[in-house]
């Protein structure tokens, strides 16, 4: 059992039960989700408020194809757990959890990775014109260039662990960035630090050289 430390912050479990984040976002939350305990019970927890908030309002005309496009839905859904049930079980001895596996549709070892400097890669997983999602690759040991931010920056670690200023974070701890925050993540030695992350904002480096490159590398 993953034993996580930095947990996700009430405000996006609500912004997430209620389908108001960005896809990208989305897909960290749900990722850390399924390795903290805390907070799948506190996200139950939301999902039930927002069930009863439904019960209360008023009802609304439904077409008449609304059952047949139900079950339709449903029979997808029945036929998209049964091919993640197999990939999971291909899996098994894999780093990714399942809601970003099903996402990218493989494990660690077949991530098309890009190399970005100081023997560092990624891998962008998706992106979109309010947030991007990527997969980071931190040799153990290395440190990233400083940095602040120009919005949100949500990272989740899934293998290895990173300092920074404000602590260690280790497999399924997130920590989240904003404009108020700048640092220095240190992948620590003995463990090569893999980490997904979700921005809403290319990142602020004080160095030129990232400057420079930031443009090529999307960041």
């Amino acid at each position: 059992m993953t034993e996580v430390k930095h947990h996700i912050s009430d405000d996006f479990l609500i912004g997430y039960a209620a389908g108001s984040l960005p896809a990208a976002f989305d897909l960290v939350v749900a990722t850390h989700v399924s390795l903290s305990d805390d907070a799948r019970a506190r996200l139950h927890a939301f999902d039930a408020v927002g069930g009863c908030i439904l019960d209360e309002m008023d009802e609304a005309p439904l077409a008449q194809d609304s059952f047949s496009k139900t079950l339709s839905l449903i029979n997808e859904s029945a036929a998209s757990e049964s091919t993640s049930s197999q990939n999971q079980t291909r899996s098994e001895d894999g780093i990714f959890p399942a809601p970003l596996r099903d996402m990218i549709g493989c494990d660690l070892a077949d991530v098309k990775w890009r190399p970005i400097g100081m023997g560092c890669k990624q891998a962008i997983i998706s992106e979109g014109k309010d947030a991007t999602a990527r997969l980071l690759f931190i040799p153990a040991g290395q440190a990233m260039p400083r940095h602040t931010h120009r919005g949100t920056e949500m990272t989740l670690v899934l293998q290895g662990a990173y300092r920074d200023e404000t602590d260690r974070f280790g497999r399924g701890d997130i920590e989240i960035g904003d404009e108020t925050m700048n640092h220095t993540p240190v992948a620590e030695a003995g463990e090569d630090c893999i980490c997904l992350i979700a921005t809403d904002a290319r990142l602020k480096f004080e160095g030129l050289l990232p400057r420079i490159a930031q443009t090529f590398l999307r960041i």
